[in-house]
């Protein structure tokens, strides 16, 4: 991979890693599931527009949008609104390991004995994170990220099935067909929406505009094009930096605790899922992408 090219993927990587910082910013202003149905509305209302109806596609669309949009980002945004933002970008990686195992059962994908390791040490790692002291109250809100991560893994399964779609036009159907469901969700299970909405400050705001713009449209039209010029070997071992970035913004611009545990599950945890990485090419394609 060329140094510009290189440059850009971890420019992406960056993105998609601050993004737990951002997100944690925008979740002390309004409701998590609200302020995802924002975040899709702007994003149906930037993208829909200008993307090709994908007829033939409609309802495996409108099904992905039922995993993601009901299920992954309300578990998702609920628990990184109980814990701090580098735990939560270690625990995503979760997903990794579960989109294989899910990959092996129904696509017939063979395991191995590597990848069988690499899921194992993945899990180790973030049972070590899980155990730390500070976390004893927040067993909850983790729960929810790995049940989020498993969520996104059943809709990688998904997204797999779903062929000669472009990426924004995917991005965009989803998004207009998730912002209802987290809607009803918001107004069923939370409060507050009018009293958030008018104290919202620039810093609120600012969070769904870099959610929806920055890592949905941006980072996406920058990763896109390096899928289709490079090997998935090339691309995917980029995606083992976004917990680095996360972890790091959530050291520097938050204060969130750097413990020697969180180091070395952190550690098991990348490591596992290199060893995944490495031997799972086609496990979700040009899919694969941060659960935030």
């Amino acid at each position: 991979m060329s140094l510009r090219d290189s440059l850009l993927a971890l420019l992406v990587m960056a993105i998609w890693g601050l993004n737990f910082v951002v997100a944690k910013w925008g979740l002390a202003e309004f409701p998590p599931l609200f302020i995802m149905a924002l975040r899709f509305v702007l994003v149906a209302a930037l993208l829909v527009p200008f993307a090709r109806i994908p007829r033939g596609k409609m309802l495996p669309i409108a099904v992905l949008s039922v995993t993601l949009g009901s299920i992954h980002f309300p578990l998702m945004f609920t628990g990184l609104n109980g814990i701090d933002a580098a735990t939560a970008s270690l625990a995503a990686q979760a997903q990794v390991p579960f989109s294989s195992l899910l990959a092996s059962i129904l696509f017939k994908d063979k395991l191995g004995g590597r990848r069988a390791l690499g899921m194992a040490t993945a899990f180790a790692g973030v049972m070590v994170i899980a155990g730390e002291p500070r976390l004893a109250g927040s067993l909850t809100p983790m729960l929810m990220i790995l049940a989020a991560s498993f969520a996104f893994a059943i809709a990688s399964m998904q997204m797999k099935t779903i062929i000669g779609v472009d990426g924004f036009a995917l991005n965009g159907w989803m998004a207009l067909f998730a912002a209802p469901q987290l809607l009803v969700l918001s107004l069923l299970l939370e409060d507050g929406h009018l009293a958030a909405l008018g104290n919202a400050s620039a810093w609120g705001w600012g969070s769904i505009a870099y959610m929806a713009i920055g890592v949905t449209i941006i980072a996406y039209g920058l990763w896109y094009p390096l899928l289709r010029k490079y090997a998935v070997n090339q691309t995917m071992p980029y995606l083992l930096t976004v917990p680095v970035f996360g972890v790091a913004a959530g050291v520097m611009l938050m204060g969130d605790p750097f413990t020697l545990r969180l180091v070395l599950g952190g550690c098991l945890t990348l490591g596992g899922v290199a060893f995944i990485v490495q031997r799972r090419p086609n496990v979700v394609g040009d899919k694969v992408t941060n659960p935030t």
